[in-house]
């Protein structure tokens, strides 16, 4: 790969700062170690920058990251001096909203046998991807309030599914399982309480899965997968779900592989005119899904692995080669060596371990 990168840092609030650091060291470690032209550009972002001035995502970033960035790294999100969030919301929503990242995409692997909760399980039995639709479901927030504040109060949140958003993101989850060599896909939703909004997504589902005979097709409800994931994790190979689902499906997920500090995450578009209008030059935001922790925030205590796990995927995603391999081995090294933070059992600082992963990129 030979062309330039520009990569915006976005290290957000609460530990985001701590983990984005280790990020920006170590892909500077890799652009020396490889040789390649890439850009860090540091976004100053969240609370802190809203406190100040008041400013959430101002239209000069917003032009900036679409137009100007190939990705963004982002640390977390959220800080308890903001109660309400819509500075968050604003951020977050404007990245995946504003450039149509409707995938995100979410592994959930188990690098180390220590690492698995489950009795009888060992870290092979947990290897799946799951592929949560990002841009639509309750996450529109369309809805409203009546008699707020009353004893008749009626509150409405609504759940938003179009053709065009289900079947994008079920095709995606295809492609992913025919390109990865993946075997089954299963599809989880909870049309028997919801029959319109997820009756849409049994109808294409099925549609799309005619299409793919070599590979075993499921459809599963969120209750009995959440059950069998904690049951039997060696089920799943790829589950497509929406909105709601996906984002609880996957954070059970992330306690299989050894907790938040373990998962990372894309948000992307995969360009196709069929599925999406949007023209920018950014395609993804990648993010350890973890949260901003303001309970450990600025103690040196966030474990930066999911950090280290979202780099790899961000370098892949825009065609850097055999680094995610390289920095998932170093992952599963550091968890074997005992170089990990308390979360893990170990007993080592975010800098400490990221140093050590840096080291011997």
């Amino acid at each position: 790969m030979t062309q330039s990168l520009r990569i915006a840092l976005l290290p957000g609030d609460g530990i985001g700062k701590e983990v984005v650091a280790v990020g920006k060291a170590l892909l500077e470690a890799i652009r020396a170690r490889r040789g390649l032209s890439l850009e860090l550009v540091e976004l100053d972002l969240g609370a802190d920058r809203f406190l100040r001035d008041g400013a959430t995502f101002p239209e000069a970033d917003q032009r900036m990251v679409r137009d100007e960035c190939d990705a963004v790294l982002l640390g977390a999100i959220g800080d308890p001096r903001v109660p309400s969030l819509d500075y968050a919301r604003d951020i977050l929503f404007g990245l995946r909203f504003g450039l149509d990242l409707y995938c995100n995409v979410r592994p959930v692997v188990c690098l180390a046998d220590s690492l698995m909760p489950l009795r009888d399980k060992t870290a092979s039995h947990c290897n799946m991807v799951v592929f949560r639709e990002n841009t639509e479901g309750v996450y529109v927030n369309i809805g409203g309030n009546f008699k707020k504040g009353t004893p008749d109060e009626v509150a409405i949140n609504e759940d938003v599914n179009t053709r065009k958003g289900v079947e994008r993101v079920i095709r995606a989850a295809f492609q992913y399982a025919v390109t990865h060599g993946r075997k089954r896909v299963h599809m989880s939703d909870k049309s028997n309480a919801m029959p319109y909004a997820h009756g849409l997504w049994q109808r294409v589902f099925k549609e799309v899965a005619a299409e793919h005979p070599q590979l075993e097709c499921k459809h599963v409800y969120v209750d009995a997968l959440c059950l069998q994931m904690v049951r039997a994790p060696e089920s799943y190979d790829v589950i497509v779900t929406n909105n709601l689902f996906g984002d609880i499906v996957t954070d059970l997920g992330a306690a299989l592989q050894g907790g938040l500090g373990m998962a990372a995450s894309a948000n992307v578009r995969p360009d196709d005119a069929r599925w999406t209008s949007v023209k920018a030059r950014c395609r993804g935001l990648f993010e350890p899904v973890h949260g901003s922790a303001p309970d450990i925030a600025g103690k040196d205590l966030a474990n930066p692995l999911a950090t280290v796990l979202t780099v790899g995927m961000m370098l892949s995603h825009l065609g850097v080669e055999g680094v995610e391999a390289q920095l998932t081995q170093l992952v599963r090294d550091a968890v074997a060596a005992g170089m990990t933070t308390r979360d893990l059992g170990g007993d080592k600082t975010t800098s400490e371990v990221g140093r050590w992963v840096i080291d011997r990129v």
